[in-house]
């Protein structure tokens, strides 16, 4: 009748001892990301961000302070938290990213091609503008509680895309988003990974991006990382502003509604 209780007690033994020991490994890596927030590099990038912003630029040579990203022409202040959405002059929803090249092409006379090059730095000389600017409206967002909506036919359609694409299947290891970020309690080596579809789990992940990534000395947008988990699961490459890239962030970013955004944040 005792023969397998020592076993069983040793084998819950190790259980207790492994999720303790996970325990305390994210506490100390949430203390390493607290002291290195303090002096987070990602104001580098806010700082270029904002002079690109006022900057005279391009054929037109205009800045980008009349570029409506939402709230009315040149408002920054609280943008972020409410996108992705529908603007009606682009008959389209838009991310920041997507917004921010429309206005570099409408109001400044770039190409889409000029607006989009270079859309990810390397860390070294090759800067992105697109991610400065993006710093720079995100950091205006501090502090403001997420309020993506989708009151639009558009918004709406634009979600229910989002959320087909994270369970989709596919590539040589038939992974999806959801493989990873679709339930609790998984993590990579010591990297928790947030269940993307719960609002505790998106609120956590969302509002801390744009970040400074440590590992590679370059701050990364959310639509980088995006971009970023489609290599890890051998997709396809993820283009820019394309409709699954913003119906993905759609889905997320309302997922995260009502958490108070926080970001540029910083990430290992």
């Amino acid at each position: 009748m005792n023969t397998w209780r020592g076993p069983a007690a040793l084998f819950t033994l190790a259980l207790a001892s492994s999720a303790l020991a996970q325990d305390t490994t994210s506490d100390e890596i949430a203390k390493y990301r607290a002291v290195l927030q303090e002096g987070n590099p990602a104001e580098l990038w806010e700082l270029r961000g904002a002079d690109l912003w006022q900057q005279k630029r391009g054929p037109r040579q205009v800045s980008l302070q009349g570029c409506d990203l939402g709230l009315g022409a040149g408002v920054v202040k609280g943008a972020y938290a409410q996108l992705p959405r529908y603007f009606p002059d682009a008959d389209r929803v838009q991310d920041l990213e997507t917004r921010l090249v429309w206005c570099m092409v409408r109001q400044q006379g770039y190409t889409e091609a000029e607006a989009k090059r270079n859309p990810f730095g390397d860390g070294n000389e090759h800067k992105s503008d697109l991610e400065a600017l993006t710093a720079y409206v995100a950091s205006e967002s501090r502090g403001v509680k997420m309020d993506v909506s989708l009151r639009h036919p558009k918004e709406l359609e634009a979600y229910r895309l989002g959320e087909a694409l994270f369970f989709f299947r596919a590539g040589t290891h038939d992974f999806a988003c959801a493989t990873c970020h679709g339930e609790d309690g998984k993590r990579i080596r010591l990297q928790e990974l947030p269940n993307l579809t719960t609002a505790n789990g998106a609120q956590k992940a969302y509002t801390t991006w744009p970040a400074y990534r440590v590992s590679q000395g370059e701050l990364r947008t959310f639509e980088w990382r995006l971009y970023d988990c489609f290599r890890q699961q051998r997709f396809p490459e993820l283009v820019l502003d394309s409709d699954v890239a913003i119906a993905l962030t759609m889905y997320v970013a309302r997922n995260a509604n009502g958490a108070s955004f926080d970001a540029p944040a910083i990430k290992r």
